[in-house]
């Protein structure tokens, strides 16, 4: 039970989230205040976690901890909405934005945990979680892109040594996209299908946002869009901060056959503050993600010889704004590491 509690404040956003929509003044940016103020300072209090736990009689009830955050997700969502078109333009709006744009945020990361999963019920709600960020074709991306390419060049969700968050965006979001119009026009051909086929995955996922938004429109008309679309776009970059953060400068080396090396936890950078993970779903176990890719996120390991970062994701993604200070504090630990 003990294992299953560990992750209970990932329910901690949604209880911010609500707080956030049913208060007003200051109390709407009680999300943001919380992420980037609180939690380095809680993961500075508490410290690492470095037990290595296994599921035991409990799955069952951790598997579902994630399916459970879906409808949270859509109703604190839906309900931000409503508020934001009936507020005037102003900085409470703008907080409000940015606190349900976070709350996304952590909804992708619920996703990326469903995405991993065998089970097409988990697949398909990892999808709709996507689509709370405009952001589908990330389920077919991350799985069967970045996972093969991770470290090396041809990965457009791996930030190379140097290159700074604001070059390694645009990089990020255009090669993205086109990777998994590639990887599914790759799995269509091998079945003898054509691109323009009711099977093809990013059509469905285009069709499907494309209802979304008319329903958003329908409901709360331009306005309500407008906002749907700037917390989608405030979730994405967030998320692609964190993008940046997992894997700067690190690379996987060749081998005499001319392929690349077996994924290892030395490709990817590690954080295992205690307070982050029991927040993230261990997110930040990052390591043993890629290396393992079929361990759910209860039992990702805490690996003493990988990469580890000098402090938590809240911590990083706001160091990562300021390239300058970035590469004084990360570049030196590439090259230690001889990975760069």
């Amino acid at each position: 039970m003990k294992n299953v509690l560990r992750f209970l404040p990932l329910f901690v956003s949604p209880l911010l989230g609500l707080i956030a929509v049913s208060h007003s003044g200051w109390w709407v940016i009680s999300g943001p205040v919380f992420t980037w103020v609180m939690i380095p300072i809680l993961d500075q209090i508490v410290g690492l976690d470095t037990e290595n736990r296994e599921d035991g009689r409990w799955a069952p009830l951790l598997r579902l901890l994630p399916m459970a955050f879906v409808p949270v997700q859509l109703l604190l969502l839906a309900a931000a909405l409503q508020r934001l078109v009936n507020l005037p333009l102003g900085w409470e709006a703008a907080g409000l934005v940015w606190g349900t744009s976070l709350g996304t945020a952590i909804a992708i990361l619920v996703a990326h945990e469903l995405m991993h999963r065998k089970s097409a019920v988990e697949q398909r709600l990892a999808e709709v979680l996507m689509a709370s960020a405009t952001y589908t074709h990330f389920c077919i991306e991350h799985v069967h892109g970045h996972h093969k390419r991770v470290a090396t060049p041809d990965d457009p969700a791996s930030a190379r040594l140097g290159e700074s968050l604001y070059a390694f965006l645009p990089r990020t979001l255009v090669g993205s996209w086109r990777s998994a119009w590639h990887i599914e026009h790759e799995r269509l051909t091998r079945r003898g299908l054509g691109v323009w086929t009711p099977r093809n995955r990013m059509l469905q996922y285009i069709v499907a946002q494309a209802v979304l938004l008319g329903a958003i429109g329908l409901w709360l008309g331009p306005v309500g869009v407008g906002w749907f679309l700037l917390q989608s776009a405030l979730a994405v970059l967030l998320l692609e901060n964190i993008n940046y953060v997992e894997h700067y400068g690190l690379s996987r080396k060749r081998t005499d056959a001319g392929a690349y090396e077996r994924v290892r936890p030395e490709h990817s950078w590690n954080a295992s503050h205690a307070v982050s993970n029991s927040m993230l779903l261990s997110l930040a176990r990052h390591s043993d993600h890629h290396a393992y890719v079929s361990r759910p996120y209860s039992e990702l390991r805490h690996w003493e010889g990988a990469p580890q970062l000098p402090g938590g994701y809240a911590n990083m993604t706001l160091l990562a704004l300021v390239p300058p200070l970035w590469f004084r504090v990360m570049n030196p630990r590439v090259a230690r590491l001889g990975l760069g």
